[in-house]
């Protein structure tokens, strides 16, 4: 059931803030649906801006990434707001493509923005089982502490040494609010719309167990897509192209 009206949010409402989005447009236009592309905690627009921003474009989508607000008492909340609020902003009913802890809140999005399609990459959706996959990472984070991903973590050995470790050195921080509720792990409602989702990710990413990546499928009535031998940040990984590209194929043929 639909929720028409949503007491909380009427009664107090996301702040405003500024938003960056980056934009790439194809040379014609196919009639492609835009294709907005959301990153993880602690990342932002630019790591799509690296490669798939302007593959996705030469594909003929208008492709947009957007990074979520930067303010330390930022809720999930507030960055599901952002995530339907830069969609709802696009020329046509948009496509979003959501990663990490991004992958939750664009879920939650995805229960007020009737988007055409959903693509959830190495969904963080939270609760017990990440954190203690990786406490080293993930429990500083209920005190309020960073959550650190290190290179190591994120991408695969094919990566050289020194881009990750400049990729790693980019990341920022998500807010410590946003963080604890993350771990908590609050199921988000179902999309409107019925819009088809697809679940991606990777049986080696060492953030998000194999286990976790197919629960969030099951979830959507579907099984993952999986790319073996990449890492967690399958957008900056060696073999970037093959992702985006399966995404771009499945999006043509939905």
């Amino acid at each position: 059931m639909i929720k028409v009206l949503r007491q909380k949010e009427w009664a107090f409402p996301v702040p405003a803030a500024k938003r960056e989005v980056l934009r790439a447009t194809p040379e014609l236009d196919e009639g492609k649906p835009p294709v907005l592309f959301v990153p993880g905690f602690g990342h932002g627009a630019w790591v799509y801006h690296e490669h798939w921003l302007e593959h996705a474009a030469d594909r003929g989508f208008p492709a947009y990434a957007m990074s979520l607000r930067d303010n330390k008492d930022a809720t999930l909340r507030a960055y599901a707001h952002d995530v339907a609020q830069v969609a709802a902003s696009l020329p046509k009913r948009a496509v979003i493509v959501a990663h990490g802890a991004g992958a939750l809140a664009a879920a939650h999005a995805l229960a007020r923005y009737p988007a055409r399609a959903a693509v959830l990459m190495a969904p963080v959706f939270g609760g017990v089982g990440t954190a203690l996959r990786n406490p080293f990472i993930c429990l500083p984070a209920l005190f309020g502490g960073r959550l650190r991903l290190p290179a190591s973590q994120l991408f695969s050995r094919e990566v050289p040494a020194s881009v990750a470790r400049g990729y790693a050195k980019r990341l920022g921080r998500a807010s410590s609010k946003a963080q604890w509720q993350l771990l908590r792990g609050r199921a988000p409602e179902d999309p409107v719309g019925d819009p088809p989702v697809l679940v991606v990710g990777s049986p080696d990413d060492r953030i998000v167990p194999d286990s976790a990546v197919r629960k969030v499928a099951r979830r959507y009535g579907g099984a993952p897509l999986l790319f073996p031998g990449m890492g967690h940040d399958l957008m900056l990984d060696a073999r970037w192209r093959e992702p985006i590209d399966a995404i771009l194929d499945w999006l043509d043929k939905s």
